[in-house]
């Protein structure tokens, strides 16, 4: 995996790229279904934690899943990560017009932070992490989301994912160029099938599955899948 993009890589192409993921019906085009993931995501938390109070929001771009959170359950107080600074300043801004509660911004890579002990009601990440690359990093940042966790709190991803079966990862990755293709056109496909090979290193559905039940989470819930896109997560015990 050493020729895979760097942290800084890849923070520098999120630098240039804030105004498209500002908007939340278009900003995660390439990701088949994401307002529809989005939206059982964050209906979801909600559903399972109508009186939170504190979220975290890991990889949050310019702020569209803790907007989206927000309309469910108003006035949280709200954690940002990102790896972008020009994300975070836009995420900050949108996020502080529909909130009365405390907006933190940290400029990081997760497997940098100690992210606390029972600190949250909803932790979200869409589309970060399938930058993680070695299994270790899988499980130290899934186990430190867990720790995270209030009682009773939740986990959910939205993400990329591969498949095990190479003849399916093969069908399932056609039929994203076949999306992608119909979005624009073959040469758009090919531009991000070629950032996803420079940047990416997703997992499988189930290996995430089954990495969130080793770190403690006892209900784990697929909300969607489609094709290389996947919503899902883990809810901790009270």
């Amino acid at each position: 995996m050493s020729n895979k993009s760097t942290p800084e890589q890849i923070r520098a192409r999120f630098d240039a790229d804030v105004e498209r993921f500002s908007n939340l019906d278009t900003g995660q085009a390439s990701s088949i279904d994401a307002p529809l993931s989005m939206d059982l995501i964050t209906r979801a938390a909600g559903t399972m934690t109508p009186q939170a109070t504190d979220i975290l929001d890991i990889g949050c771009g310019a702020g569209n899943y803790t907007l989206k959170f927000l309309q469910v359950v108003p006035d949280c107080n709200c954690t940002l990560i990102d790896l972008s600074q020009p994300m975070l300043d836009r995420a900050h801004a949108r996020v502080s017009e529909v909130t009365s509660g405390n907006i933190t911004c940290i400029q990081a890579d997760v497997r940098d932070l100690d992210l606390g002990k029972e600190r949250f009601d909803v932790i979200m990440g869409a589309a970060v992490f399938h930058h993680l690359r070695t299994d270790a990093e899988w499980e130290q940042v899934f186990r430190q989301c867990f720790e995270a966790l209030k009682p009773g709190g939740s986990f959910w991803i939205s993400d990329l994912i591969e498949h095990s079966v190479p003849a399916l990862q093969s069908l399932m990755w056609e039929r994203y160029g076949q999306y992608l293709s119909g979005l624009k056109d073959e040469a758009y496909r090919d531009h991000v099938f070629d950032y996803i090979a420079q940047e990416d290193t997703p997992r499988p559905l189930m290996f995430q599955i089954d990495m969130l039940r080793k770190v403690g989470f006892a209900e784990v819930e697929i909300l969607h899948k489609n094709s290389v896109f996947a919503a899902f997560g883990g809810i901790k015990s009270s």
